[in-house]
């Protein structure tokens, strides 16, 4: 009986020219676009200087923050009422006032004062562009230490030079946090919206009623409607991993196996959460609705964005319940650090139950007689 109804979800997946596109168009677009997109990294902020010195001390520290990468110049006066002005027209995101006097308190007193002003209306711009300019002003006046004060005025201390050095990720580029996260919210999209429309639509058709009345199990018919969509993940997976391979150069320090494993478990709990939704919606809008709430909602709360330890305690404790939290520190932890399935093992009991859990609700929340 299995093999009848696997016959009839293929042909129905196939002569439906939408899903087809969709399977293959969404994860090719996603993956090469979104990992660009969706970057929190702050370039180009916009600079307003308000120099009243005008001396050759001033012009290098303008220098030093322009030639850093992430400023660009968009304004410079005397007048601070002209940055106020800027930053109201959305010229600035930050500015930076020299005083007047700033080189002559720097050689007579060896100490000026600046002052660094961002627009708060843009808090990452504002927030992270004022912290990197407060580290540029910091090493400026490092140098000027070093080149102005006399040895004897230098303590007894050695020099030493800080060179960090970032585990996993030696140059911080967000594409290789990026892409894994992608790969699990576009899994999670494609086999969690397709099997919650895909009893509602035959609801809507009323083809489920010719189901009905054949002497075939829930259970039989909830896993018929699962094998098409985990078959249909694992090629959305392969695609995404072609894809990082090829377009990132990122390949997994750990194994594919690993990954395929957890991925494959991941699916089947995704795929049974949308065939709950689709056992209690009874139009494809109630399923539509339904599955982007709480999808959308175990997204914000999985990770994939901000780290789950900085929200705050009520949203960590929701966190617990996102599958797809765990898949997320799975593809990260194996493309980055190369962990094994034995590194692995909290997020694996995880995925476990939540399959478990949504399967068994899908099944035993099916009805075959209203």
């Amino acid at each position: 009986m299995l093999k009848y109804l696997l016959e009839k979800e293929f042909r129905q997946f196939i002569r439906n020219p939408f899903l087809m596109r969709m399977v293959i168009v969404s994860p090719v677009m996603i993956m090469l676009f979104l990992p660009l997109a969706a970057n929190f990294e702050v370039k180009r902020v916009k600079l307003f200087v308000v120099d009243s010195d005008h001396s050759s001390y001033s012009s290098r520290l303008v220098r030093k923050a322009v030639s850093s990468g992430t400023f660009r110049l968009t304004g410079f006066s005397t007048d601070y009422s002209d940055a106020i002005r800027s930053i109201d027209r959305n010229g600035a995101d930050v500015v930076l006032e020299i005083p007047a006097g700033f080189e002559r308190n720097l050689m007579s007193e060896k100490k000026a004062d600046v002052m660094i002003a961002a627009n708060g209306v843009d808090q990452v711009k504002g927030s992270l562009g004022s912290a990197y300019l407060s580290v540029i002003v910091a090493d400026f006046s490092a140098d000027l230490r070093s080149g102005l004060l006399s040895p004897l005025s230098v303590p007894a201390a050695g020099n030493f030079t800080v060179i960090p050095q970032y585990r996993y990720n030696p140059h911080l580029l967000y594409p290789v946090t990026m892409v894994p996260a992608l790969l699990v919210m576009l899994l999670a999209m494609l086999c969690g919206y397709l099997p919650a429309l895909n009893i509602v639509l035959e609801k809507e058709k009323g083809t489920i009623e010719q189901m009905n009345v054949t002497p075939v199990h829930r259970f039989t018919l909830i896993i018929a409607k699962l094998i098409p969509y985990w078959i249909v993940g694992f090629l959305v997976l392969t695609v995404g991993f072609l894809i990082a391979r090829f377009v990132y150069a990122l390949v997994p320090a750990g194994s594919l196996l690993t990954l395929y494993i957890f991925s494959g478990i991941f699916i089947l709990g995704i795929s049974g959460f949308g065939l709950v939704i689709s056992n209690y919606a009874e139009t494809v809008q109630q399923a539509m609705f339904m599955i982007f709430f709480f999808v959308i909602t175990m997204i914000f709360i999985s990770g994939i964005y901000t780290p789950v330890s900085s929200m705050p305690a009520w949203a960590r404790a929701l966190s617990v319940a996102s599958p797809l939290k765990y898949l997320i520190e799975t593809m990260r932890m194996v493309y980055l650090k190369g962990s094994s399935v034995a590194d692995l093992r909290g997020q694996l009991l995880a995925l476990c139950s939540s399959a478990v859990f949504f399967n068994a609700w899908a099944v035993l929340s099916y009805k075959k007689t209203n």
